[in-house]
C-alpha cells in the first residue's frame, strides 16, 4: 500500500489545470481558468464537446502523458465515471505525485453527493500514493451541458471540502492546497465536513428541492396555469427541468438520506390535506403560522451569503 508524503503547497495558484468531464461545472471550470490565464488540459467523452472547448479554453487532451503537468485536477462528471477514471488513472496520479518537495497534482471531485465518492477515492488515493481531496462547488443553473457553463459560474460560491483521514498537519496542507488552486476562480466561502454530514444536508438544500419541484409540475393543473402564473410558480418550478440521469444517480447513491426528508415533507403535507378535508380554518392557520414562524427563525440566524 503506498503512503502519501507530507510536501510542501505549491504556492502562487495553478499553472495548469486537468479538467475531467466538461459539462456545466467541468466547462465552467475550464472557462474560468482560462479567462484567468491558467493553462487547461481536459478530457471528455463527447469529441464534438472537446473541439467546441478547444476554441480558446482547452489548451490540450489530459491524459497519462500530460496529467503530471497539471497542478489540480478536477473530476467534473457522474458519481462512478469519477471513480473509473481515477481507476483508469491511478498509477499515472502515483507517478506524477512522487516528489519530496513539491506536492504534485492535487484532486478534486465536484460531485454532488460525497459519501460513496470519497470512500472510493480516499481508498484509491491512499493505495496509489496520491492526493484527493472531496469538493462540492455549491453554484449551477437549471441547465447542463457545456454551452450553458461560463467562466463567473463561480464567483461568490461556497465551496465545501471533504478532506481525507489524515494528519492535521498533512490535512491542513491539502485544504491549503486546494484554496491556492482554486483561488482564479473566485469562490467566495470554504466549509470543511465529513462525507457524512455533506450528503446528511445536501438531500434537504438541494435533492429534496430538486424532487418537490419536479413532483409539483405534474400536478394535471400544470396545463392549465397559463395566466395564473407568477412569481411563486416560477421559484418553485425553476429545478424541474434537470439532467433526469445524473440526478436519478445522486439521488440512488443517497438514498437513505434523501428518503427521510421525503418521509418528513409527505408528514407535513399530510396535516395540511387533513386539515382542509376537515374545513379546520384554525388548524390551518396554525400550521400556515408555524412555517412562517420557522422561516423568520431560519433567515434570522442565516449569515446573508448562505
Amino acid at each position: 500500500m503506498g503512503t502519501v508524503r507530507n510536501a510542501r503547497v505549491n504556492q502562487g495558484g495553478p499553472r495548469c489545470a486537468g479538467i475531467v468531464g466538461l459539462g456545466l461545472i467541468g466547462g465552467s471550470f475550464a472557462r474560468g481558468y482560462a479567462q484567468a490565464g491558467v493553462r487547461v488540459l481536459a478530457w471528455d467523452p463527447d469529441e464534438d464537446v472537446m473541439v467546441a472547448a478547444s476554441m480558446g479554453t482547452v489548451s490540450g487532451e489530459l491524459n497519462d502523458e500530460t496529467l503530471g503537468e497539471c497542478d489540480i485536477i478536477v473530476l467534473a462528471c457522474y458519481p462512478e465515471a469519477c471513480i473509473e477514471w481515477l481507476e483508469a488513472h491511478a498509477q499515472a496520479l502515483a507517478d506524477a505525485t512522487d516528489t519530496e518537495a513539491i506536492m504534485g497534482p492535487v484532486v478534486i471531485d465536484t460531485v454532488g453527493i460525497k459519501g460513496i465518492v470519497c470512500e472510493r477515492a480516499f481508498n484509491l488515493a491512499r493505495e496509489n500514493a496520491f492526493y484527493f481531496v472531496g469538493a462540492h462547488p455549491m453554484a449551477g443553473t437549471q441547465f447542463s451541458g457545456y454551452v450553458h457553463s461560463r467562466a463567473d459560474l463561480f464567483e461568490g460560491a461556497p465551496l465545501v471540502l471533504v478532506p481525507p483521514a489524515v494528519d492535521d498537519s498533512l490535512k491542513l496542507e491539502l485544504l491549503s492546497q486546494v484554496r491556492e488552486m482554486v483561488r482564479p476562480l473566485g469562490f467566495g466561502k470554504f466549509s470543511v465536513t465529513s462525507a457524512e454530514e455533506h450528503d446528511h444536508v445536501i438531500a434537504f438544500t438541494s435533492q429534496l428541492a430538486h424532487v418537490v419541484s419536479n413532483a409539483y409540475v405534474k400536478s394535471p393543473t400544470a396545463q392549465e396555469h397559463h395566466g395564473f402564473s407568477a412569481g411563486s410558480y416560477r421559484d418553485l418550478t425553476r429545478v424541474a427541468h434537470l439532467n433526469a440521469s445524473m440526478w436519478a444517480e445522486l439521488m440512488t447513491d443517497n438514498a437513505q438520506y434523501l428518503s427521510q426528508e421525503l418521509t418528513y415533507l409527505i408528514d407535513s403535507l399530510a396535516a395540511y390535506r387533513d386539515a382542509l378535508e376537515k374545513k379546520d380554518e384554525g388548524q390551518l392557520e396554525e400550521l400556515l403560522a408555524e412555517g412562517d414562524r420557522i422561516k423568520r427563525a431560519l433567515d434570522a440566524n442565516t449569515p446573508d451569503n448562505d
